[in-house]
């Protein structure tokens, strides 16, 4: 082949086009036209709208992880904070909770107290106030210990009320507490008068149940479910007119002379803390005439004992009395 017909062009991968500076100023004048069309008559406005709208469903994608770091992170800062917030919450409840419940117990307290407060008046012995410490240890009776003794003045067989009626009464005192027999006691008696029929009765504690019950009534005697029992007076120890219990069931046998009834405490030493303990009765009442029963009998004695010696020394009693006479006058 002939050298002539050889063609002497450079490859494609060799061929030289634009110099680099003439692509750098056509580019450059470009970029400034765009800048200037742009900012005067937003011509590239479309463009960047149709390449955004193009190019928002590849940004979502490559932005879906970095989001869902950052919202596990964020649900996990969440929860934490949330347990913090529960906490403090919890803590908040429970403290407005009891401070609910100590500020119903001293409601509750208060309301005890003036309800004592108003019976003071009504109470025509000398008072004093005391609190329940604690119940006693033995299961067979019915006692509580309070924290008034000998040394507050408390003497054995002060009645003891609180707001609602006859507690017990004080059996064993020591200097500074004492020990309150309850009434529902199996071994406590109170003497009682119906307040609708002005019966007088005896009320006694049971050792079966927490009640008491009405002893030694006639089977037909005028007692009926819902009367009030009060104090008599009459045993020198309970002041009278102090409510007791109220009759909860009668039950008249045929096969016994006596009525069988069961009576409802009106006080309350399971929910009790303040008491009342007064004066015995006996306190008030008038001292027995004993020195002029004494000296009665005294006189009668004397009386006797002349009578036996008249017959035998008339005469010298009659010269004594004479001797006494004549020494008398001057």
């Amino acid at each position: 082949m002939p050298l002539a017909t050889l063609d002497r062009t450079p490859p494609p991968f060799f061929k030289q086009g634009p110099s680099a500076f003439t692509r750098l100023m056509f580019f450059s004048a470009l970029a400034i036209f765009l800048m200037v069309a742009d900012a005067r008559w937003n011509m590239t406005q479309p463009v960047r709208a149709a390449v955004a709208t193009v190019l928002n469903p590849v940004q979502q994608a490559l932005l879906a992880p970095s989001r869902a770091w950052d919202q596990l992170l964020h649900y996990f800062a969440g929860m934490d904070e949330a347990r913090a917030v529960q906490a403090r919450a919890q803590h908040l409840v429970t403290t407005q909770a009891e401070r609910v419940m100590r500020m119903e117990e001293l409601a509750r307290e208060n309301a005890r107290l003036r309800a004592l407060l108003a019976l003071r008046p009504r109470i025509e012995v000398a008072t004093s106030s005391a609190e329940i410490l604690y119940d006693t240890q033995d299961p067979f009776t019915r006692k509580v210990v309070i924290d008034h003794g000998g040394s507050q003045g408390v003497v054995l067989g002060s009645p003891v009320v609180d707001e609602t009626g006859v507690l017990g009464q004080v059996t064993r005192v020591y200097p500074l507490t004492s020990e309150v027999t309850l009434v529902t006691d199996k071994d406590a008696a109170v003497p009682v008068v119906n307040v609708r029929t002005q019966q007088r009765g005896v009320a006694y504690g049971t050792a079966q149940a927490r009640g008491m019950e009405l002893r030694f009534m006639a089977g037909n005697a005028d007692v009926q479910v819902g009367d009030t029992l009060q104090t008599s007076g009459l045993d020198g120890v309970y002041p009278a007119g102090l409510p007791v219990a109220k009759v909860s069931q009668v039950d008249r046998r045929a096969d016994s002379a006596f009525a069988r009834i069961a009576l409802t405490p009106l006080s309350s030493p399971d929910s009790t803390r303040h008491v009342l303990l007064l004066q015995p009765a006996s306190s008030q009442m008038p001292e027995r005439p004993a020195d002029a029963a004494s000296g009665a009998a005294s006189a009668a004695e004397d009386k006797g004992r002349h009578g036996k010696g008249a017959h035998h020394g008339t005469g010298k009693s009659a010269g004594a009395a004479s001797a006494a006479t004549s020494g008398a006058r001057p």
